[in-house]
């Protein structure tokens, strides 16, 4: 821990990483400037788009299968 930490601060331990994860001259919360820089957070956006997407392609097979399972268990229960 650093010198300044001060546990009566609930977010100093916050500040702290957010300080050490963001690199000098970086200012997270603007836009980029450059068109470079557009176009790879374009391209970043579109991979975490296409992982979002293919994760909730799964999730829905995932409640399918479950549906399913459910639906041949009543089925072959025995009626009473």
């Amino acid at each position: 821990m650093s010198a300044d930490f001060n546990p009566a601060d609930p977010f100093a331990l916050f500040r702290q990483l957010w300080q050490t994860a963001t690199p000098p001259g970086a200012q997270p919360f603007l836009p980029p400037m450059s068109e470079e820089e557009i176009d790879r957070k374009l391209a970043e956006l579109k991979v975490v788009e296409g992982w979002l997407t293919m994760n909730l392609g799964v999730l829905s097979m995932q409640i399918k299968t479950l549906e399913m399972q459910r639906a041949a268990i009543v089925a072959l229960k025995p009626k009473e």
